[in-house]
């Protein structure tokens, strides 16, 4: 059981990692995008018009969501709150298993 459970452990390290990961092959490629499209607006038009902010503003939202899954950051629920709830389902669900069979 022991030897199952590191294994498991080990899996979800694994798993962390690899989507932090994915999320600093995102942010070097962001940069290196939005970089190059930044020169190419300040080649066309001298950067009158900003137009590469849009897509570094669409894409920047993407990283935010993608960063706050691979850190595991929430900060609209706290893991104390997560943590409330779980023993809260799981108490209401210990309750009605022993109830089950009983007539009311």
């Amino acid at each position: 059981m022991e030897n199952f459970d590191k294994e498991n452990r080990y899996l979800d390290a694994k798993e962390r990692v690899g989507h932090i990961k994915k999320f600093y092959g995102s942010l070097f490629s962001y940069v290196i995008v939005i970089g190059a499209l930044a020169g190419l607006n300040y080649y066309t038009d001298g950067l009158r018009y900003p137009w590469f902010l849009w897509p570094a503003l669409g894409w920047g939202i993407g990283l935010i969501f993608q960063a706050a899954g691979a850190f595991n950051w929430n900060p609209f629920v706290s893991r104390e709150w997560e943590e409330r709830k779980i023993k809260e389902f799981m108490e209401r669900d210990q309750k009605s298993q022993s109830n089950m069979g009983r007539w009311e």
